[in-house]
């Protein structure tokens, strides 16, 4: 009897066990920027090859109930492992949207994860914690991750019998001990001292330091980077600067219940931005999201790769203008798909 894939459309795939699980078999290996150092691109011989490089499996069928072609429901830890995010860490562009997703599971729905999808949540967690104690970046996003996980591990193992844990106890007392050796790894992190010969930041004029603190949306980057120098600290109390970041974060009519003046009656915006942060979420950014294609409910990684040299989607869509159902997806709008 053949094997059906998600999508009923296809002939199914040739499964492989790897250290992360099982996963689709790939003819390829490599990345596209190790593999097209080998192809030859004017080649139009190399486009089949080129075909097999570039394509991976990186999306996945948001099922919630069964119909004639599909049985059962997909699930988050399902979910967890089908969309590689073990390579969008390696994305500047999706690493801060990784993150996120892993802080949001870690504080509500890790128990809700398979035995399979745990193992890859911390596999996934463990390479992001070793490339931020090699590149040394964004190590203070990594530590409140850590935080809030080693927290909710701990409760999660005192009140063994109240809640439900997929594994044994001993496993999740393994986990909790790494968690703890990695928070102290990165509060011993030593970040190198620079050498630069050429223009540094403080060679800049004075407007052009000021353009680079208004394109920041997030406070404590700016109050880390008012710390450098005398010159960038005055830049960082600008009462303009806290406004628009007010104004990109929050309503206007979120400002009126929350007015904080300063002793000369104008109204303090940086204060005022620490203030609605306890009330209000704040704006997410991110440079690159999963995508979902409200035509064929399919979650899914937009690789631009793919769309350089193919006009693909990301998915197999059957809409005739895919690029009009996609929306991108929040990570808590994510979290949010497989509630049911």
């Amino acid at each position: 009897m053949p094997f059906l894939g998600q999508d009923w459309r296809s002939p199914g795939w040739s499964w492989v066990k790897t250290e992360d699980g099982w996963k689709p078999f790939e003819f390829f290996g490599h990345d596209l920027r190790d593999n097209n150092k080998e192809l030859d691109l004017d080649d139009g011989s190399q486009y089949e090859n080129l075909s097999l490089v570039l394509y991976r499996e990186r999306w996945i069928y948001v099922q919630k109930e069964s119909t004639r072609e599909r049985h059962g429901y997909c699930t988050l830890g399902e979910a967890f492992n089908r969309l590689d995010f073990s390579s969008a860490i390696q994305d500047v562009r999706r690493f801060n949207y990784v993150v996120k997703l892993l802080h949001l599971i870690a504080k509500s729905q890790l128990t809700s994860l398979s035995g399979a999808a745990q193992k890859n949540y911390f596999n996934v967690l463990e390479k992001i914690v070793r490339k931020v104690l090699e590149d040394h970046q964004n190590p203070r996003v990594i530590k409140a991750l850590l935080q809030d996980l080693s927290s909710m591990l701990c409760i999660l193992i005192r009140e063994v019998g109240k809640s439900v844990l997929v594994g044994n106890i001993n496993i999740w007392v393994s986990r909790l001990e790494t968690i703890l050796s990695w928070q102290q790894q990165l509060n011993n992190l030593q970040i190198p001292k620079q050498i630069c010969n050429g223009m540094t930041l403080s060679d800049l004029p004075l407007h052009m330091q000021n353009n680079i603190l208004y394109k920041f949306s997030d406070a404590c980057d700016i109050i880390n980077l008012g710390q450098a120098t005398p010159t960038l600290h005055m830049l960082s109390e600008d009462r303009q600067l806290w406004k628009k970041l007010c104004q990109f974060h929050f309503a206007e009519k979120q400002f009126c219940r929350h007015l904080v003046l300063s002793e000369k009656g104008h109204v303090d915006w940086k204060l005022m931005f620490f203030t609605l942060q306890k009330h209000y979420p704040k704006k997410e950014q991110y440079g690159d999201t999963l995508h979902f294609c409200k035509h064929c409910s399919i979650l899914f990684w937009k690789d631009r790769h793919l769309a350089l040299f193919f006009k693909d989607s990301g998915h197999p869509c059957t809409a005739n203008d895919p690029d009009s159902c996609l929306t991108p997806v929040s990570p808590q709008r994510f979290i949010d798909l497989f509630k049911f």
